[in-house]
């Protein structure tokens, strides 16, 4: 069964780092294009970040380029979203996913994590 389960998440004052990861069984991470999305409330989900292992490929939506880090661990079968300088704007819920390709079309991806709920506030 494939499943995917996202941690990390938390409560950060403005400033400072979060590392999510997201961790898969029934299949392997390389393989896949893994998309970070996000969702704030009253807000449609939107794509953050994107990377396909194999070939070393990674996205960075405009909004978070500088600041967050995509990377994987082949032998953990792990993907992980290291954050840095968050802003309050950075709040949301953190879902990873996987797709055949990068896109930042939410509806290209076929399974996806449960979530973790990032909150950066003063």
């Amino acid at each position: 069964q494939v499943q995917l389960v996202e941690s990390g998440g938390g409560l950060v004052q403005p400033g400072g780092s979060l590392r999510l990861s997201c961790g898969a069984s029934g299949f392997t991470l390389k393989n896949y294009a893994i998309g970070w999305f996000r969702q704030a409330p009253g807000k449609e989900r939107e794509g953050v970040s994107c990377t396909v292992s194999n070939d070393g490929i990674t996205y960075y939506a405009d909004s978070v380029k500088g600041r967050f880090t995509i990377s994987g661990d082949n032998a953990k079968n792990m993907v992980y979203l290291q954050m840095n300088s968050l802003k309050p704007e950075d709040t949301a819920v953190y879902y990873c996913a996987t797709s055949e390709f990068c896109s930042w079309s939410p509806y290209e991806y076929d399974y996806w994590g449960q979530g973790t709920q990032v909150t950066v506030s003063s």
